[in-house]
């Protein structure tokens, strides 16, 4: 087996409609000039071959095992093989292509568990498809969890400097006040201090917390979460010995002489948390999954049926996202 940075990235599809395979091609095709490191694809080798072509890029796609990812990749994209129905219909998902995206993100994270890959980089799915054909997952980030039997996946976005991550994710807002508690504020107080230390090499994370009400409650006179909930999980972090700061208005937090004071915010609900990196890095943030026992990481934007077949798409974010798994992996 091979051993430590000879080991490639695996690289996920994602929706065969979207922009996640242009990327992946054209990234591939500029691989030398961008200096990236050794990747394999896990999807569908024929359909990526039709997307290749449709692109104007003179790629060859090579089936290969996981062990001959490295010795490929020098002259073709190697592919590791999900069989399925997968037709080049760029902006048009079809629904009969699920099992072959569901499909690649699980044999990614296996080989991935099985030594032959140290890390992984997961191509934009669209959900609404894969629900139809029985993915009971919130979204990736669930997904990854339940293969990877982690208790409590963590989302974070990052570019540069900047790492936020929200407390809740994909509920609806109304269930956000519920959500929060005393528990999952320091579980994911925890972990994100646990991961930046050891895959981000911060020493001593100095971590932000946001407040949930506007001014952060202003001592409870605009909602009692701040008050009751998490100042008192605050409280408990910091007799741990972490570097805990808030609760702290949203509103102001973001505020770069503000936030660059921190190594992550944590926000209390998923668009107080991205609408900052999508609005300073919209097409160049990372998503990375903590708490999990492997790498992943992921572009920061979805799957831009509009922009799918057409070679027009920013890679960006992708190429971040590969980058990121490269230095922490």
């Amino acid at each position: 087996m091979r051993k430590g940075p000879a080991l490639p990235l695996a690289i996920s599809m994602g929706e065969p409609a979207g922009v996640g395979p242009d990327l992946i091609l054209q990234l591939y095709a500029d691989r030398q000039s961008l200096g990236l490191p050794v990747f394999g694809v896990f999807g569908h080798a024929g359909f990526l071959a039709q997307r290749a072509r449709r692109l104007g890029l003179d790629i060859r796609i090579e089936p290969v095992t996981a062990e001959e990812v490295v010795s490929a990749f020098d002259t073709a994209l190697p592919v590791i093989a999900i069989d399925g129905d997968v037709e080049d219909t760029p902006g048009t998902p079809d629904p009969n292509a699920a099992p072959v995206v569901v499909g690649a993100i699980a044999r990614a994270v296996e080989a991935i568990e099985d030594g032959a890959f140290r890390g992984l980089v997961t191509a934009p799915i669209h959900k609404a498809v894969l629900y139809g054909a029985g993915f009971e997952y919130p979204g990736h980030t669930e997904f990854l969890a339940a293969l990877c039997d982690a208790p409590l996946p963590v989302m974070m976005l990052a570019h540069e400097d900047l790492r936020t991550v929200p407390l809740t994710i994909h509920i609806p807002l109304a269930d956000v006040p519920r959500a929060i508690t005393r528990d999952l504020i320091c579980d994911t107080v925890r972990i994100v201090a646990r991961d930046l230390a050891t895959r981000f090499r911060v020493a001593s994370p100095r971590i932000a917390i946001a407040g949930l009400n506007p001014h952060a409650g202003e001592d409870g006179t605009i909602g009692r979460e701040e008050v009751e909930t998490i100042a008192p999980a605050l409280d408990r972090l910091r007799a741990e010995g972490l570097d805990i700061v808030g609760p702290l208005s949203a509103d102001t937090l973001f505020y770069p002489p503000y936030w660059r004071k921190y190594d992550c915010i944590i926000a209390m609900f998923h668009d107080q948390a991205l609408i900052p990196i999508k609005t300073i890095a919209f097409d160049s943030g990372v998503n990375v999954t903590l708490g999990l026992p492997i790498v992943r990481t992921s572009p920061d934007h979805g799957t831009a049926f509009s922009l799918a077949g057409t070679g027009t798409a920013s890679p960006n974010s992708l190429l971040a996202a590969i980058r990121m798994a490269d230095a922490i992996a």
